[in-house]
């Protein structure tokens, strides 16, 4: 059991939820390639090189490529996307036309034989595990099919031709290793690529979300700013009428309701205008706001977070540092994983000298696996839950999309993060992960002179 990562608030599709993955053009253009290729073969074995084949049978297992070809160039719409399940199927199907082909031109004497592992490398891009998996044992069969059946090539002087028995079956087992290989090699390229292309679309998402409510924060300003005059005029007005509708109580009172409730409004207003400008407006807070508002949303969950502050000398002052949203939903992620797995405790530091500023968030729970301390920060980290920590947080789905979000978003604002455990033996109550985060003083510092007057959002 040790320290994981989640992000619980953007799920990233699935491959489970996918339910498209290539374009019938361009499985139409491979299959025309091949097409030409294999007419191409055939033309030259037969007048350039006088081999004897059943050119017949051949001509016919490639017509079957072109019809279908045609079939679904005129059938469907060019901008069809197909399912995985229709992919499976169609790469089976050129599997099978390829197989066929080779089949009746030598077998494995055949030098194209090595094309056989094309549709398995394209299964291993696009579909799952199990799909290439069945794809490439049924690549297998029939390249040992091929090695023991293959109709041979005759020679224009009437030899049939045929390879030393170990050079065929080194061609064969080579064959059989490259689509293992590549088969296994390709998938698992592909899926770290799915992997940090949903991992970077939630990023995406979890910024956007952060700068929707920073712009709504200057919307509420900016309404609480413009609508004080019109409600300023109104209680003057609303004033004026009170003291002339002196004799007549009833419209008096009528008055006196308009001005109650002009006040209010102003009273509403101004609370907003307030909530937004400590909240979305300022772009600049001091460094101890920043982290408090990181934390907020964790501090009552049942864990004690303490916050420090050590600066380079008592002289020196509290930085102001830009207060991006990059910056709180980053150290929001950290905060959040350290509370996840504290025992009791978090320690929340902020350091500033030597031109740098760092920040570090500890914990006293079980710390990193040690095995997996390279590789945080990387998307969808895999690893089987103890039955006890599944216990403790049933939602825990250990992805660790949580930290690939922190880590991405803050380093987009020039900072460095690095992850360890704490040393036991020196520290008997900060026992867990550490996380620092160092920035460049000039990157974090808030520009002197503040922002200047608020400019209301068009």
């Amino acid at each position: 059991m040790g320290h994981a990562m989640h992000f619980s608030n953007f799920a990233a599709p699935s491959r489970e939820t996918r339910t498209d993955f290539l374009r019938l053009r361009t499985l139409i253009l491979l299959r025309w390639a091949a097409i030409i290729g294999q007419i191409t073969a055939l033309v030259a074995a037969d007048y350039s090189y006088g081999i004897g084949l059943p050119f017949g049978l051949c001509y016919l297992v490639v017509g079957t490529s072109v019809i279908a070809n045609l079939v679904s160039v005129f059938v469907f719409p060019e901008n069809t996307r197909l399912t995985e399940r229709q992919v499976f199927f169609t790469l089976l199907f050129d599997l099978t036309q390829l197989a066929a082909l080779l089949l009746l031109t030598g077998g494995m004497t055949n030098p194209f034989a090595l094309l056989i592992i094309a549709p398995v490398t394209i299964s291993a891009t696009a579909l799952d595990a199990r799909a290439t998996l069945l794809l490439g044992a049924t690549a297998i069969v029939f390249v040992t099919l091929l090695a023991l059946f293959g109709i041979p090539m005759t020679l224009p002087d009437g030899a049939v031709f045929t390879v030393p028995p170990l050079f065929g079956f080194g061609f064969w087992l080579a064959v059989v290793i490259g689509i293992a290989f590549l088969g296994s090699y390709t998938h698992r390229v592909a899926e770290e690529i799915h992997a940090m292309q949903d991992a970077l679309l939630a990023t995406q998402m979890a910024l956007a979300r952060e700068q929707k409510l920073t712009d709504l924060g200057g919307v509420v300003a900016a309404a609480a700013h413009e609508l004080g005059t019109p409600l300023a005029t109104i209680k003057l007005v609303s004033a004026e009428l009170l003291e002339e509708l002196e004799d007549q109580p009833d419209l008096q009172a009528d008055a006196q309701l308009i001005r109650d409730q002009a006040d209010r409004c102003r009273d509403i207003l101004r609370s907003m205008g307030r909530a937004g400008k400590d909240d979305r407006l300022l772009r600049q807070a001091p460094l101890s706001a920043v982290l408090r508002e990181a934390a907020e949303p964790h501090m009552g969950r049942g864990k004690t977070i303490h916050f420090a502050l050590l600066g380079n000398d008592d002289t020196t002052p509290e930085p102001t540092i830009l207060r991006q949203p990059e910056i709180i939903h980053g150290l929001r992620n950290l905060i959040q994983n350290a509370v996840d797995f504290a025992r009791a405790q978090v320690w929340v530091e902020g350091e500033w000298a030597a031109g740098r500023l760092q920040i570090r968030i500890i914990d006293d729970g079980p710390g990193y696996p040690p095995q997996l301390i390279g590789r945080i920060g990387d998307p969808f980290m895999r690893s089987r839950k103890p039955a006890p920590d599944t216990a403790l947080r049933p939602e825990y789905e250990g992805m660790g999309l949580g930290l690939f979000i922190a880590k991405t978003l803050l380093e987009r604002t020039g900072a460095e993060l690095s992850f360890a455990n704490a040393l036991t033996e020196n520290q008997s109550e900060r026992s867990g992960a550490i996380v620092e985060v160092i920035w460049p003083m000039a990157r974090i510092i808030a520009p002197v002179g503040g922002l200047g007057e608020n400019t209301p959002n068009r």
